[in-house]
C-alpha cells in the first residue's frame, strides 16, 4: 500500500508527523474517548498487575493467539547477518518466542539467543517448545523497566528486538527500557523496532472508559497499549545513546477472508545502532 502522511498540531501546539489524516467520524470517535478516562486508581492498579494481565493472556490463549512471525527477515535484514558463530540475538517480550523460533526452523545458526518476557508462563511455553536448547537459548522472566532486568545476558547483543512490546509499557518507563537495552548492546549493534502507530485502526475503536492517558488505553483482558508517532520512537532511543537509522510509519492490512476481516493498519518501524 502506498504510505500517504499528514502533518497535525499536537495539544502542545508542536507540528508531528501522522500517518493518516482522520476524518470527521474518527476525530469524532478520538474525542468521545476523552470523555471518559480510566480513574487514576484504576490505571494505577493495572499498572500494578501487568504482570498478572499478561499471565493470564497466556493462561488463555495458551501458544495459540499469535502467529509466528515469519515476516521479520523481510523487514529486517540483519536478523539474517546473525548466521555467524558469535551472531547473538535478544529478543524482549519474547512471548511465546513466534520470532526466534522461525529463525531457527529455517536454518538460522545462531550463537545465543536472549529471550525474556514478563510473563512467566510465556516463559514455560518458550522452553517446551521442541527446538529449545539450553545450551544455545537463554529463556527467563524480566520486567524491563526494572534495573537488573538483564543480569542473566553475559554475552553483548548484535540485535535486539522490540516487537510490539514498548506499547504494553507505561508511556513514563520507555526511555528507562531504552537505557538498559542500550547496556548491554555490543558496539554497533542493532535495535530492531516495530510497534503501533498513532491513529491506528485498533485505536481508533477503543470505546470511552478504555483511555488512560493520551495515545494510553486498556483492552477489556487488562494489557494495556500506546500508539507511537515516530518522533517519539526517535526520541526514546536516541535519549538513551542510540543513533537512529530508520524510522517510519509502515502501512498494511490485516486480513482474515473467514472473518470477513479486511482492515488498514499502522505500524512504526525502526533501527537504532549502539554507536
Amino acid at each position: 500500500m502506498s504510505q500517504s502522511f499528514a502533518m497535525e498540531k499536537s495539544d502542545a501546539g508542536q507540528i508531528s508527523h501522522v500517518a493518516k489524516r482522520l476524518t470527521a467520524d474518527e476525530a469524532s470517535r478520538i474525542l468521545e474517548q476523552n470523555s471518559r478516562l480510566v480513574p487514576e486508581r484504576k490505571a494505577a492498579q493495572f499498572e500494578k498487575d501487568a504482570k498478572k494481565h499478561w499471565d493470564l493472556f497466556y493462561k488463555r490463549n495458551e501458544t495459540r493467539f499469535f502467529k509466528d512471525r515469519h515476516w521479520t527477515t523481510r523487514e529486517f535484514e540483519e536478523l539474517l547477518g546473525l548466521g555467524v558463530d558469535d551472531g547473538v540475538l535478544l529478543e524482549v517480550g519474547c512471548g511465546v518466542g513466534n520470532l526466534f523460533y522461525p529463525l531457527l526452523e529455517d536454518g538460522l545458526k545462531i550463537r545465543r539467543i536472549y529471550a525474556c518476557d514478563l510473563s512467566p508462563r510465556a516463559v514455560d511455553f518458550v522452553k517446551s517448545h521442541k527446538l529449545f536448547d539450553p545450551e544455545k537459548i537463554v529463556a527467563f522472566e524480566a520486567d524491563v523497566t526494572e534495573v537488573d532486568c538483564f543480569s542473566a545476558i553475559d554475552l553483548p547483543v548484535n540485535v535486539a528486538t522490540l516487537i510490539f512490546v514498548l506499547s504494553a509499557i507505561h508511556p513514563e518507563k520507555f526511555k528507562m527500557v531504552a537505557k538498559h537495552l542500550y547496556a548491554v548492546m555490543n558496539t554497533g549493534g542493532t535495535v530492531l523496532f516495530r510497534d503501533y502507530g498513532l491513529y491506528d485502526m485498533a485505536q481508533l475503536r477503543f470505546k470511552p472508559g478504555h483511555k488512560i492517558s493520551e495515545n494510553f488505553y486498556v483492552r477489556q483482558d487488562g494489557t494495556r497499549s500506546y500508539y507511537f508517532s515516530i518522533e517519539e520512537v526517535g526520541d526514546i532511543f536516541v535519549s538513551a545513546g542510540f543513533q537512529e537509522l530508520s524510522c517510519c510509519y509502515v502501512q498494511r492490512r490485516t486480513i482474515n477472508v473467514k472473518e470477513n476481516v479486511n482492515v488498514p493498519r499502522i505500524f512504526v518501524q525502526a533501527k537504532f545502532k549502539r554507536p
